[in-house]
């Protein structure tokens, strides 16, 4: 058995004809076999090898599991993420064995695993990584017990922190205000996650099989924001902006304040409006005073507002030209509007970030997205070190690269202290840039951030 060793330039296969495979995860009674019922039951051309795996003296999930055409193997002796971790790299080598006969394995785990060794079984043996694919780890969620179980069991928070797709289950359980509360949380805890709400894990199969997890490439074709960072603020729009007074005006929305902050920029073009995004989250993280109505807004500051009805803010400038006004949350969620002298001033270009959550206690998602070319030997050892050193605490690491010197992607991914990377198609016209994911415990934005930028050449 031989560890991935953690570098960004190993050798490309010639082509991935591996076995795909789906953990499916999720604490105690949260539908995992109503969901692999699914899966056995539906009429999608996929042969099936199914693993099971039960935690207690005598298995009985293999009764729950309808009868099918598929075979099931069941390890009752343990817990697949500890005792029996052996036997399922037993199991899959006498699967692959028999390669003719399926095209797709399952393994459900217990509610009680910790779906980080297992998901390292993919990485660890030489055999099992030459013949196998991860393509997700899909965790259930227990919409109606989910919050009690983050609060008591630690396993709970791990399935979520290691998933690729959420279910949100048992939504007939839950209302509207409770689901979206659920959603908010579980997106601090995993920010990278799709969560897809179900109802007695019912949903199309193919957004749980082959959803390419751990295949960047295919998982941001599915979905184009699956590794966007978050930012601390929703919305930013730029103006162009006569020097004199202006006034903002809210209404009452979702939250009783709302940050903002003006960010002068060169012109309007989208290079100035990036360069300004960088510049309005180092405000961000400032702490700032509320601003009470009709106190000035002013560039250069963070402004948190008491927002209410016909709640106005003077908005002064000093000189004409373009302004970019980012705001915590999205304008049309306050009426918000920018005017002069009675008539709107609409923003010339706007975009919308995805939001940074308030995060568990526990667990928390770090995104990184930036230009630039990094320095191979520097990122080397920085990626290596810190596996090295917070490995334990890291549970998932995934990211695309861009390397000095050559023309190709270079995609990584991690488990723990386990990396596996390879050089990936080439840029061509596509603008390169580098997007990283940290999902762990005790995460350290600004270090993760320092210790990337350290690496650019």
């Amino acid at each position: 058995m031989s560890v991935p060793s953690p570098t960004v330039d190993s050798p490309a296969p010639p082509g991935d004809s591996r076995v795909p495979v789906t953990v499916l995860a999720g604490f105690l009674g949260s539908g995992k076999t109503t969901l692999l019922n699914r899966i056995l039951s539906e009429n999608h051309g996929k042969r099936i090898a199914v693993i099971e795996n039960e935690f207690g003296e005598v298995g009985v999930d293999h009764e729950l599991v309808i009868g099918a055409e598929e075979e099931i193997f069941e390890m009752n002796n343990g817990c697949i993420c500890c005792t029996v971790r052996g036997d399922l790299i037993r199991i899959l080598g006498n699967l692959m064995k028999r390669r003719e006969r399926f095209d797709y394995i399952l393994v459900e785990s217990t509610g009680l695993a910790d779906p980080g060794p297992v998901a390292q079984t993919f990485f660890m043996d030489d055999e099992v990584r030459d013949q196998l694919r991860l393509d997700a780890i899909v965790t259930l969620v227990d919409a109606h017990h989910i919050e009690g179980q983050l609060e008591h069991a630690m396993e709970a928070r791990e399935q979520i922190a290691f998933a690729d797709v959420i279910l949100l289950n048992k939504t007939d359980l839950a209302d509207e205000a409770q689901l979206s509360r659920l959603e908010q949380r579980l997106r601090g805890m995993n920010g990278q996650a799709r969560i897809v709400r179900t109802r007695q894990a019912e949903l199309p199969l193919d957004a749980v099989l082959d959803v390419g997890g751990f295949d960047l490439q295919r998982a941001l074709e599915v979905d184009p924001t699956f590794l966007e960072p978050e930012y601390p603020f929703e919305w930013g729009g730029v103006y162009a902006l006569d020097a004199g007074d202006h006034i903002i005006r809210t209404a009452v929305g979702p939250d009783p304040t709302m940050k903002l902050s003006l960010v002068r920029l060169d012109d309007d073009s989208q290079v100035a409006f990036d360069a300004g995004v960088e510049r309005a989250l180092r405000r961000f993280s400032d702490p700032s005073p509320v601003t009470e109505a009709g106190e000035a807004i002013v560039e250069g500051r963070l402004h948190r507002v008491d927002v209410g009805t016909d709640a106005q803010f003077p908005l002064r400038i000093e000189r004409t030209g373009s302004y970019a006004l980012f705001c915590e949350h999205l304008p049309e969620e306050f009426d918000m509007s920018l005017s002069r002298d009675g008539n709107i001033v609409a923003a010339t270009r706007q975009r919308e970030f995805k939001p940074d959550h308030v995060h568990d206690d526990t667990v928390t998602s770090v995104g990184i997205s930036q230009p630039g070319d990094l320095d191979p030997a520097r990122v080397n050892a920085w990626l290596g070190n810190l596996l090295r050193d917070q490995g334990q605490d890291l549970f998932r690491c995934k990211g695309v690269l861009s390397l000095k010197g050559d023309p190709r992607r270079h995609v990584f991914q991690a488990v723990h202290m386990l990396m596996d990377a390879s050089p990936d198609r080439e840029w061509g016209d596509t603008p390169r840039h580098n997007i990283l994911i940290f999902i762990g415990r005790n995460l350290d934005r600004g270090a993760l951030l320092s210790g990337f930028e350290a690496c650019l050449a």
